[in-house]
């Protein structure tokens, strides 16, 4: 009975938490998230070079990676470089359009080699909760690559 009142407590204090907005949910990162995380990583690749970036963003650094927000990498041709899910590594995905239908990675790669910053809209699943929405991605071009950093619009 001890047990089932302690559960219970715990419980309550939970939904108490989760209900009065407390830390049981984090908030969701926004578009200027997404800037600082890509200019973050500009900056890091302007210190520490482009090889060490890369290996940050494979091995889910903390610092680059929180989740629903984190960086990526492409080159100006299209060929993933460096992204979370290691399975995208070296891949052409151009022609992989999204849920809609939508080409966004030509869009990147248009930005990366024209103005060299700005934002790309598509539909994309969230790796926090596996469900596809509408997100909008940060490209930033660095050199003879592109960062990518995302968030996801609710």
């Amino acid at each position: 009975m001890k047990i089932l009142i302690k559960a219970g407590v715990l419980l309550a204090c939970f939904w108490g938490a989760a209900a009065a907005g407390g830390t049981a949910a984090a908030a969701e990162p926004s578009e200027k998230d997404a800037v600082a995380l890509a200019e973050k990583g500009a900056r890091f690749m302007r210190l520490k070079g482009k090889e060490e970036m890369i290996r940050r963003i494979i091995a889910r650094d903390p610092e680059y990676n929180q989740g629903a927000l984190y960086l990526a990498m492409r080159d100006l041709g299209g060929i993933t470089v460096a992204h979370p899910t290691v399975a995208l590594i070296g891949k052409d995905l151009r022609d992989v359009p999204d849920a809609d239908g939508k080409l966004f990675r030509h869009e990147m790669i248009a930005i990366a080699n024209g103005p060299g910053r700005g934002w790309v809209d598509y539909k994309f699943k969230n790796p926090v909760n596996g469900k596809v929405e509408a997100k909008t991605t940060y490209v930033l071009r660095i050199g003879d690559v592109a960062l990518e950093a995302g968030v996801y619009k609710h």
